[in-house]
């Protein structure tokens, strides 16, 4: 018997507050749903109770560091399910994987670190197997919006058509939000690696790096880098920076699947600048810029200017108004073989990083406690879509403000 259905580890971080906000609303502490939030620092931890008044005045809170071996297994061995946004993971997230699989504890998080889940993966994966333990990486908006996204469309187009699409990509159609502190350290510390490591940048140009080793894959991938004319959506469009882990999770959620969307799957994504002339500058103005910020990071002088003077700092981010104010507009196209096309979309009332993805982290933690026992998914190292599939879907729509939808053309 375990303490708690969840507790929150990082609950003093960007998101964290955030998350820790919306639980008190959808979950009352004194409810059926048995949570508490923890972090390294008591005083921040009590300030943060302090500020959302009487309703967190029974709120548990655990104080727990990883660099503490005990505290971290006192934390995990107390709950169900373990959200952590602690990042960098690359950093500070072993740990608790590692406390988590030898207890059999549920966990998922938010990271967009491809070469840490990996990592971790390979390390840990066999041991989940045995203890239980439920590992879900990148439920947030990378990369729940992406894997749920497809596999929408792909039940679709299974009932449409009697067969799944061979390919399908994803276009942003809209989206309005900003980049945290945290999300921008985690960024920074994957190219400060990948700079060091010729494996590791091995492993980011390869869309199958997180697929089991025995996968069947070997289609060439789309690996958008310039600006491009898309026929299907008569747009402009650029590349989009997460890509780069969302390929990634789609990709093994079809191996873990068993290749239901078949061997030769193709999937991409990229950013829809505009329609007219206007579109393509766009594109361009778009993709020069992200060219020269990956080469600025990549040089250790100019790295080190950007994260002192330019870039947000861990703990800073967009504002409460931001965060309201915005928005994403996500469009999928899907074909078969014989070439039949379904089109759907994935919206989301919040900005994406912050905002939308506090509220995707939060509902993944609960299906993981209420509706995915260990009898329907055992224990591994799951992708969204590959252990929440509808349950997850209906979850987000009715409270967390996303919704899915097909299109009709």
């Amino acid at each position: 018997m375990r303490q708690y259905d969840i507790v929150l580890f990082g609950a003093t971080s960007f998101v964290g507050e955030i998350l820790t906000g919306y639980l008190l609303e959808k979950y009352p502490v004194d409810g059926e749903l048995k949570w508490a939030i923890a972090g390294r620092s008591e005083s921040k931890l009590a300030q943060l109770k302090a500020s959302f008044g009487t309703e967190a005045a029974s709120l548990p809170v655990i104080v727990a560091d990883t660099s503490n071996e005990a505290s971290i297994d006192a934390l995990v061995g107390s709950t169900k399910v373990i959200i952590s946004t602690v990042g960098p993971y690359a950093l500070y997230g072993e740990p608790v994987i590692k406390s988590c699989v030898g207890q059999g504890t549920d966990y998922c998080d938010l990271t967009g670190e491809p070469q840490w889940i990996k990592k971790m993966v390979d390390r840990y994966e066999d041991v989940a197997k045995i203890t239980g333990a439920r590992i879900v990486h990148s439920c947030g908006f990378d990369s729940i919006p992406s894997d749920l996204g497809v596999h929408f469309l792909q039940e679709k187009a299974k009932q449409r058509f009697g067969q799944y699409c061979r390919t399908v990509k994803m276009r942003v159609k809209t989206m309005k939000g900003a980049a945290s502190g945290g999300t921008v350290a985690s960024m920074m510390n994957m190219i400060k690696e990948a700079t060091r490591d010729k494996e590791l940048r091995k492993l980011l140009v390869n869309p199958y790096a997180l697929c089991p080793p025995d996968h069947p894959f070997k289609s060439k991938q789309t690996d958008l880098k310039t600006p491009a004319y898309d026929k299907d959506m008569q747009a402009w469009v650029a590349p989009f920076v997460m890509a780069a882990i969302n390929i990634r999770i789609v990709h093994r959620t079809n191996s873990l699947l068993g290749n239901a969307y078949g061997e030769d799957f193709l999937y991409d994504e990229a950013m829809i600048t505009g329609k007219n002339i206007l579109g393509g500058v766009g594109a361009a103005a778009f993709s020069v810029g992200m060219g020269s910020f990956m080469l600025a990071a990549v040089i250790p002088p100019s790295r080190w200017l950007m994260e002192k003077t330019v870039l947000p700092k861990p703990g800073e981010g967009p504002s409460p108004k931001e965060q309201f104010e915005g928005h994403y507009d996500l469009r999928f196209v899907g074909k078969t073989d014989d070439g039949q096309e379904i089109r759907c979309k994935v919206t989301g009332d919040r900005d994406p990083g912050y905002g939308s993805t506090a509220k995707m982290l939060g509902q993944a933690a609960v299906c993981l406690v209420q509706d995915i026992t260990k009898e329907d998914k055992a224990g591994g190292f799951w992708t969204p879509a590959s252990i929440f599939g509808d349950k997850i879907i209906d979850r987000l729509e009715e409270h967390a403000g996303l919704s899915f939808s097909e299109e009709l053309f």
